[in-house]
């Protein structure tokens, strides 16, 4: 990626374009994972607020992650979006004791705050 992309000039490195794009991807490869391991639960009927929750950021996750890596216009915004999206998702993963989804909440967290750093400084 070129530095001196427009929005990409100055950014910290915590925020750099290709950290987000592999904390975009890791998020979304975790919350592809875990949609994927509680639909084998037993209580799955009683998850479809988690499962619609996981699908939405994973997508949006994919779709920032293509925004990114082709220094698109659109990246900044859609990264805020993703931020949005991550951090609903998390909150709702973490209310839920098993370690999976405490693992994916704490993902989409961190996820969160790097693409709303990334989108403050497009």
């Amino acid at each position: 990626m070129h530095a001196n992309t427009p929005y990409y000039g100055g950014q910290t490195q915590g925020s750099s374009p290709m950290s987000v794009l592999n904390t975009v991807q890791e998020c979304e490869a975790l919350c592809e994972y875990t949609e994927h391991c509680v639909l084998q639960m037993k209580q799955a009927t009683r998850r479809k607020e988690q499962l619609r929750l996981l699908r939405d950021c994973a997508d949006i996750c994919t779709l920032t992650a293509k925004y990114i890596a082709r220094c698109s216009m659109f990246a900044p915004s859609t990264a805020a979006l993703c931020a949005y999206i991550c951090e609903i998702c998390g909150n709702h993963c973490l209310q839920h004791s098993d370690e999976l989804s405490q693992q994916c909440g704490r993902m989409c967290l961190h996820c969160a705050q790097q693409c709303r750093s990334f989108a403050m400084t497009g």
